[in-house]
């Protein structure tokens, strides 16, 4: 328990049990609390309750996704090397899985990039039936739009100001900050390419997710367009 505590800093005590149960252990979550405790390990603080709106169509409220590849949410962040220069990275998930299809990093990230990602991932799985995104220029872009509409793909848009309507991404780029970006110290680019890739192996592999009885999004044994 300590080990895993020790290698995953930002993990409670929930997920390093399903780890523990993933690797054999027949522990149960109450005792693990237990030992949690005595080790003076920090059990993280349960997030305060929110009240849900009834939101505009194309929030993640009002049309739930109900299988695999039913909709697909994208979204730019930014970091910094260690010397200054800024990055960005598009992810892309699953919601329904809650599996990240991609993280896509660079120093500049346009439309275009948007189009070669979501094409390599069509090639590789299928082509959705919804894609979540903001509603910034990246994903306003006309090219983008009509090569979704040509596909057929209907493409559904957050409403400016509003984080809760995309709450399976913004929960999402929370975990891939708090875990990574916040902790890691990057000297290139082509190093954060490689550790966020690493980071979302390990992620739709290993990491215990609550949302789904705490079990990995895509285990290895499943594989992503099954």
């Amino acid at each position: 328990m300590v080990e895993l505590a020790t290698q995953y800093g930002r993990y409670g005590y929930r997920r390093i049990t399903a780890l523990l149960r993933a690797q054999g252990w027949p522990v149960n979550h109450k005792r693990i609390e237990r030992l949690w405790r005595q080790e003076g390990l920090k059990v993280p603080q349960k997030q305060p309750n929110r009240r849900w709106l009834w939101l505009n169509d194309g929030s993640c409220v009002r049309l739930r996704p109900a299988y695999r590849d039913h909709v697909w949410n994208y979204d730019f962040m930014h970091g910094r090397t260690h010397d200054g220069r800024a990055f960005r990275l598009l992810t892309v998930i699953d919601e329904y899985s809650r599996e990240c299809l991609a993280i896509r990093v660079a120093r500049r990230l346009t439309s275009e990039d948007v189009l070669d990602q979501l094409t390599e991932l069509f090639i590789q799985r299928r082509i959705p039936d919804h894609i979540r995104s903001d509603n910034g220029s990246e994903f306003t872009a006309k090219t983008v739009r009509k090569w979704l509409e040509e596909l057929g793909i209907k493409t559904l848009y957050i409403e400016p100001g509003s984080p809760w309507e995309n709450g399976y991404l913004e929960s999402f780029n929370g975990k891939l900050r708090d875990e990574l970006l916040n902790i890691e110290i990057f000297d290139t680019s082509l190093e954060v390419q490689v550790l966020t890739e690493q980071w979302r192996k390990h992620y739709n592999t290993v990491r215990p997710h609550s949302a789904l009885n705490y079990r990995p999004p895509a285990p290895e044994a499943i594989q992503p367009w099954d």
